[in-house]
């Protein structure tokens, strides 16, 4: 991989403090002016927070680089699962159809969303260590003329693959479908520019890559979807066209916003404009993903991913055959030396992940490799290689 020239100058937690550094896919390390300004108590209907709101929207949809208004940003409460059904939830109408692209855990949570809401999907399910390519789209479209709408993931965290979502978006749009997609742990890290990739929304999260704290997620949707998403929610609370009408006419949020929340997310994203936007904080993580599957491959492990395929959110690596290996141990060792990494979540292989977002760096992640190195011996494990039968099954299903 090419290793990217590193601009890092973010103000790291220091040493000492008690606190690990949570090399997770969100919730995150973050910056201490970005915990300090949850400090401070506010009125959810007060002037000085509905401009705060206003000010999030934005500057979230300069990020994606809208400057001609026909698109709006609506926040929506909790976790990010709850707007990326809010988002399904608002514009599927309920006679639609749509496509789901699955290569891991949360293609098929979007599937088992469209369950629950009783509206009709088709899956594409490509396991855990390939992405759908546009191609195979196109035939999916081509052979059910009622689908309507598509579904993709941009970065699947489960396995950390990074889905070429700008050629899934030709493949829709050449077909006269509409496209929404699932940036949840990409979004402001990696480029979704609406004047180079067409979407009708899509859809993040306060606490992935603009390095935020959990509370709420927000959607970036065209005007005119939203305008005709009118009665298509299933839900009162997650209406997405109800909160937006809401916010277009007072300025506020239809239910109790998470305060505190949004006045760490503009915090968050002054230092993500402070350190060089999108292609900045993106080249920063490439370098920590680049930095860090180095320094593990040369104690051993394996990615589950070739190179190609690697995204610079998280790293998933096959838990070592060896018979002193037990991933449990590995991560309270891992944690005791101050980082949290990730279980696995294949449901092959036995595996675990480690995130390279946040507010970390390169020297950080050579620090990890060094954690790691220190935790296989006083587990008495010198050999980290995967068994041979995961790296058959890699080839076998990527074949």
């Amino acid at each position: 991989m090419e290793v990217p020239v590193s601009r890092s100058q973010i103000a790291l937690p220091a040493p000492g403090m008690g606190e690990p550094y949570l090399l997770t896919p969100g919730p995150l390390t973050t910056a201490l002016s970005t915990k300090q300004a949850m400090l401070k108590d506010r009125g959810s209907w007060d002037g000085d927070f509905r401009a705060m709101t206003k000010s999030v929207c934005d500057q979230l949809l300069a990020l994606v680089g809208d400057t001609s208004g026909a698109f709006a940003c609506v926040p929506m409460q909790g976790s990010g699962s709850f707007a990326v059904e809010a988002m399904l939830g608002t514009f599927v109408p309920r006679d639609g159809k749509v496509l789901v692209l699955a290569n891991g855990a949360y293609g098929l949570r979007a599937a088992e969303t469209m369950r629950y809401l009783g509206r009709a999907y088709t899956l594409i399910d490509k396991g855990d260590y390939m992405p759908p390519r546009g191609d195979e789209v196109g035939a999916a479209l081509d052979a059910d003329p009622a689908i309507t709408h598509v579904i993709a993931i941009h970065c699947e965290t489960s396995s950390g693959i990074l889905n070429p979502v700008a050629e899934i978006s030709e493949a829709v749009y050449a077909r006269g479908r509409k496209l929404l997609i699932d940036s949840m742990s990409a979004f402001g890290a990696l480029d979704l520019n609406v004047n180079a990739i067409r979407y009708e929304a899509m859809v993040s999260s306060a606490n992935k890559c603009i390095e935020g704290v959990p509370g709420f997620g927000f959607v970036i949707a065209r005007k005119t979807e939203l305008e005709a998403a009118k009665g298509n929610s299933h839900s009162l609370a997650l209406d997405l066209h109800a909160q937006w009408a809401t916010m277009q006419k007072t300025g506020q949020w239809r239910y109790t916003p998470p305060t505190h929340v949004v006045a760490a997310f503009l915090e968050a994203l002054r230092l993500h404009a402070e350190e060089g936007g999108v292609a900045a904080r993106g080249a920063r993580y490439a370098r920590n993903r680049d930095v860090m599957v180095e320094g593990m491959r040369g104690l051993g492990f394996e990615t589950l991913l070739k190179d190609r395929w690697l995204s610079p959110i998280i790293v998933t690596f096959f838990c070592p055959a060896h018979a002193n290996f037990d991933f449990d141990r590995f991560y309270e060792a891992m944690k005791a030396k101050g980082f949290i990494i990730y279980p696995g979540k294949l449901t092959v292989v036995d595996s675990f992940r480690i995130g390279c977002i946040g507010q970390i760096d390169e020297h950080v992640m050579r620090r990890v490799v060094a954690a790691a190195g220190e935790a296989l011996a006083e587990m008495g494990v010198d050999n980290a290689a995967p068994p041979a039968a995961a790296i058959a099954e890699r080839a076998k299903l990527a074949a």
